[in-house]
């Protein structure tokens, strides 16, 4: 209700925009006495162009319709009569309206509210800044400045059309006089046949009239020729000003938008709603076409009435002028609003949404244009770019490609929804030198045919633009990259500290440094990136953390975000940190051998002096047979997680609980983790080779004796051979045991 509140307080322009929001479709009185209601509601969680969504958005309709005479039945009184009435009769049209199409009231309820929320904001930034003294934001300051400039335009515009009215209306006296001139002119001629007497008298009074009004023509003709000239020096004025605004929009603010669409895909913020820009492109369509109109008719006063002069140049000019920018406005404004998904699979279902931020305002959807949908290879989308011809106009086949673009009146948008696209086949190139598949790029690009004022205008678009990768980044940009990505894997605030970038730039380097300065001018090519092997591994750093992000994204991620788990630090810095703390004292760090791996690090006494162990790494295999918090759960000598955590106030409520008795004649088995016990005597064991050695981690089941751990060449366990024999054992553990346990049941 908090956003209803304030919207009640806006004033001027911003209050008729908001109750401009309001009408049949959805009356005011409904959101006013169910405010607390619909904003308590999950709008966003309803995505519009997924039917299976209709449902839930079945379920809002209905509640709400519901609440409406929920309200209405409280409703006593004099005062409240006519309200209980008014209420009922709304949920009855509300229900009638949206009953078949109850999407369409999610996207009236979702536009209404993002749009208040947006004029509220603006109000206060606009209040805070002027009433604190201090300076808006450079966000609300540009935002300013764009209303500034539609304000000083709308006048401009205005102004034109009175100078033009007022043209007309003189050009219009103009040619009557014209006529009267050709009149006197008439009856002069047609003097010959009256008296000499008469015909001197009534030729000096008509000359004299011809006289005056020729003068009069003389001098208008070239007042006339001074308002045009005049008025298409205000068009070229205006004309200036659109262009400059429509830079400032198109240019930046819609580019800034589709960047920030692009970030979102790898993990970044919402791009925000178009809901500002397209009312911002909407407002330029208005004003380019009441200023095309206006130059229209002004080439038709001059071809009424020809007058010596450049005006017919300049006419030409400005036309030409004005088409130019409304096409750049109606081919820029086509946009992709839901991206197909970046990795597309053949015989897979996707879905897609394109949009043109003009149609209500120049009517396009009076004509419903198709959208189709094709794909294309990056050689190909450039070639279009440049207006080159391809051979063939697809690399591919898309499945229900075609759509029709449908006109929302409750929110006045125009955009095709493709729901059901599926990619039936893909033509691939022949791949260059080492460029693996997965490199290879392609583009779904959207296309149709718009037209303006009744056929007037005709333009096709295509929705796309065309690949540019750089040959290298930046190493902080990357950082910033990798960080946006972690953190949106883990749905986490907890994303990639200054340590852990250190970390990967020393990995991405194979550098020693510490100093994060050192790699701030440092580039990745992607090669460096996911082409080349690290030194002595096979496998690239993308692999590597890639392979992170799924074993965390999979199974480890409620440690990362409750801070349990370092990650980003090698077997040295893990043995420097751990030495100067008690025995049992252990952490958690990635795997530098093995993708997707983490190990577990602890320090402890040993016979001859303390050492830092170190865990063969696990995997998501592992965590699928056994978790984390349960592995350090079953390890008694892990005691508390660096640097002094007692590790059951950290890990105790991700255990599992204790199982229950046996039922039915079965025994439910429990897979726990052992690692080999310290020596009791001075009996060497492999514990004892080595000052940072790795132990491998044999799984030991309750109802089984324990299974001996089996150690490779090198005496260090294969990870592989105890989870064999795990998923063996496991396997037993399914089968019914009840003739094998009936002598020891009670």
């Amino acid at each position: 209700m908090a956003v209803w509140i304030q919207a009640q307080q806006l004033q001027g322009d911003a209050l008729h925009q908001m109750q401009s929001l309001y009408g049949q479709h959805f009356p005011i009185e409904v959101r006013h006495y169910l405010a607390q209601w619909i904003e308590g509601q999950l709008w966003d969680s309803v995505e519009l162009e997924n039917p299976q969504d209709e449902l839930k958005a079945k379920r809002l309709l209905d509640s709400l319709v519901q609440e409406l005479q929920r309200k209405a039945e409280h409703q006593v009184g004099e005062d409240g009569f006519l309200l209980k009435i008014k209420l009922g009769h709304y949920a009855s049209q509300l229900k009638s309206t949206y009953d078949r199409c109850p999407l369409e009231l999610v996207r009236c309820i979702k536009h209404i509210l993002h749009s208040e929320q947006r004029l509220v904001q603006e109000a206060n930034n606009a209040v805070g800044s002027g009433g604190g003294g201090g300076t808006m934001d450079s966000l609300s300051q540009r935002h300013q400045q764009i209303n500034q400039t539609f304000e000083e335009l709308r006048v401009s515009t205005q102004e034109t059309e009175n100078e033009l009215r007022k043209l007309q209306h003189n050009q219009e006296y103009f040619i009557i006089q014209y006529q009267e001139n050709l009149r006197i002119q008439a009856q002069l001629s047609s003097l010959s046949a009256v008296p000499a007497e008469e015909r001197t008298q009534r030729e000096t009074s008509l000359q004299a009239k011809r006289a005056t009004v020729e003068a009069w023509l003389t001098r208008e003709a070239n007042t006339l020729q001074k308002y045009r000239l005049d008025l298409a020096e205000k068009h070229q004025k205006t004309l200036g000003q659109l262009r400059k605004q429509q830079t400032l929009i198109l240019d930046e603010e819609l580019i800034q938008w589709k960047r920030r669409q692009q970030l979102a895909g790898n993990g970044g913020p919402t791009e925000g709603g178009l809901d500002v820009l397209q009312s911002w492109c909407e407002k330029l369509a208005d004003l380019i076409w009441q200023n095309r109109q206006q130059i229209r008719r002004a080439e038709h006063l001059t071809q009424q009435l020809p007058l010596p002069g450049p005006m017919e140049e300049l006419l030409t000019k400005l036309n030409s002028d004005i088409t130019d920018i409304i096409s750049a406005l109606v081919t820029s404004t086509f946009i992709i609003e839901k991206q197909p998904p970046q990795v597309l699979k053949t015989q897979t279902k996707f879905a897609a949404t394109v949009r043109l931020l003009v149609g209500g305002k120049l009517n396009v959807h009076m004509n419903p244009p198709q959208v189709k949908a094709v794909i294309v290879s990056e050689q190909q989308a450039k070639a279009l770019l440049k207006n080159e011809s391809t051979r063939n106009d697809s690399s591919g086949e898309i499945l229900n490609n075609n759509c029709v673009m449908e006109y929302h009146r409750t929110t006045g948008t125009l955009s095709a929804h493709f729901r059901n696209m599926s990619l039936k086949r893909i033509k691939r190139s022949d791949r260059r030198g080492a460029e693996s598949v997965t490199e290879e790029k392609f583009t779904v690009m959207f296309e149709s045919q718009f037209s303006v004022g009744g056929n007037e205008l005709v333009f096709h678009v295509k929705g796309r633009v065309p690949f540019v990768v750089p040959d290298k980044v930046l190493w902080p940009q990357l950082c910033e990259a990798l960080d946006m990505k972690y953190k949106a894997e883990m749905h986490s605030a907890r994303g990639l500290c200054d340590d852990n970038l250190v970390f990967l730039a020393q990995k991405a380097f194979s550098s020693a440094s510490i100093n994060q300065e050192d790699y701030r001018n440092m580039t990745m090519s992607w090669a460096q990136f996911n082409r080349e092997s690290l030194p002595g591994r096979n496998f690239t750093f993308w692999q590597w953390f890639d392979g992170v992000m799924e074993l965390m994204k999979k199974h480890l991620k409620p440690h990362w975000n409750d801070g349990a788990i370092l990650g980003f630090v090698n077997k040295q810095q893990a043995q420097d940190m751990l030495m100067s703390k008690p025995n049992g004292t252990f952490l958690l760090r990635f795997s530098d051998s093995e993708i997707g791996g983490i190990t577990i690090a602890w320090v402890a006494e040993n016979p001859n002096k303390r050492l830092v162990w170190n865990l063969m790494p696990y995997t998501t295999k592992d965590f699928s047979i056994h978790s984390l918090a349960d592995r350090i759960s079953d390890l008694n000598h892990l005691m508390f997680l660096y640097p002094d955590r007692p590790k059951d106030e950290v890990f105790s409520k991700y255990y599992t609980p204790p199982l229950s008795k046996a039922v039915d004649g079965y025994v439910k088995p429990q897979i726990k983790q052992v690692v080999p016990e310290y020596p009791s005597s001075g009996n060497p064991t492999y514990m004892d080779q080595a000052p940072s050695p790795s132990v491998a981690h044999p799984i030991n089941f309750a109802i089984f004796p324990p299974i001996d751990p089996m150690m490779d060449a090198d005496g260090e366990f294969d990870l592989e051979d105890t989870m064999d024999v795990a998923r063996h054992v496991e396997e037993l553990l399914r089968r019914p045991m009840a003739n094998q346990w009936d002598g020891q049941q009670s």
